[in-house]
């Protein structure tokens, strides 16, 4: 997607035409996949679990995040085969605002999901007092408008003004290579949300564990701890490491011919990979549904056990 030739005479095109048929087999199944697999999740959170809680409120907005990423897909996999004209420019520069947003959209709402997971497991008390739906529906809201003007600014001046046919999510200028913007990118964009997210997750983890207890509450939020976990570093981080070594040959750091092609390959590859996320995000969504469907059934069949408790006592 970021892919570049480089500024001297070392050609990737071999490797562009590789790309051609690697994305069409990425990018089927994940499209497909995912779209069904985030328009369940939207119906059941919506229709089937009508009590809005912290979680699901975030799980919503995470599913929505992930179509976003989906949409722009099939215009991806058009552009890797076909040249635009330029007058497509503002539409590619949007497909393309809605590729970043819903990648670092989806960053953001991974952290924040593990951060209410760490205030209610470990500071139950605290909890209290910060966590609510609607604090979780503003925070979710926050992102949203952080994340969109944040991205929008930047990817709309990551092209030089086209006059002639080009690819679409190929071919960046340098502006967006160059050293603020890719800092800023791998800092905010990914290690500072990254060192968030394993922080929560290991602490959550620990005292889940240390606590003793085996219920099947507690098994079923490690299941989604670490669902959440590679939801978030099985896509993020090799795209992210392959973003910073083309940096580096942007920067002629990285010199080699053969190396250059090498990274070539593994920047395409990697940022076609992280669209996977659209589908691990789905293991999140299912154990967060099965929990709150294991919530209600035991608060039924307690309402029901006072129930007969009651009529029992009132019968003596």
């Amino acid at each position: 997607m970021m892919s570049n030739n480089s500024t001297n005479s070392c050609s990737t095109e071999n490797v562009d035409k590789m790309m051609q048929y690697v994305e069409l087999i990425i990018y089927i199944p994940i499209f497909c996949i995912g779209i069904v697999l985030n328009l369940t999740a939207l119906m059941a959170f919506c229709l089937c679990l009508r009590k809005w809680t912290e979680t699901t409120i975030f799980m919503t907005s995470l599913a929505l995040m992930d179509l976003l990423l989906l949409l722009p897909l099939p215009f991806k996999m058009h552009a890797a085969n076909y040249k635009w004209s330029g007058g497509s420019q503002m539409f590619c520069s949007f497909l393309e605002n809605l590729f970043f947003f819903g990648i670092y959209g989806s960053i953001y709402m991974i952290m924040c999901i593990a951060i209410d997971r760490w205030l209610a497991i470990c500071y139950p008390f605290k909890a209290k007092q910060l966590r609510s739906p609607r604090a979780a529906f503003l925070a979710s809201l926050g992102i949203w408008i952080l994340t969109s003007s944040a991205v929008f600014p930047v990817t709309y001046n990551l092209r030089e003004n086209y006059t002639e046919d080009f690819h679409c999510f190929h071919r960046f200028s340098e502006k967006g290579w160059s050293p603020v913007v890719i800092i800023c990118l791998q800092v905010f964009g990914f290690l500072g949300p990254a060192l968030v997210v394993v922080s929560c997750s290991v602490h959550t983890i620990c005292v889940l564990q240390e606590s003793g207890q085996r219920s099947p509450k507690s098994q079923a939020c490690i299941k989604i701890i670490y669902s959440s976990l590679g939801a978030f570093l099985v896509p993020f981080t090799p795209s992210h490491l392959a973003i910073f070594l083309q940096f580096l040959v942007h920067q002629k750091v990285i010199k080699d011919c053969n190396t250059e092609q090498s990274m070539s390959l593994f920047i395409q590859t990697a940022m076609c990979l992280s669209n996977i996320t659209c589908c691990l995000d789905a293991f999140c969504y299912y154990f967060v549904a099965h929990e709150v469907r294991s919530t209600k059934n035991s608060f039924r069949m307690r309402t029901l056990s006072q129930r007969r408790g009651n009529s029992s006592t009132s019968e003596v």
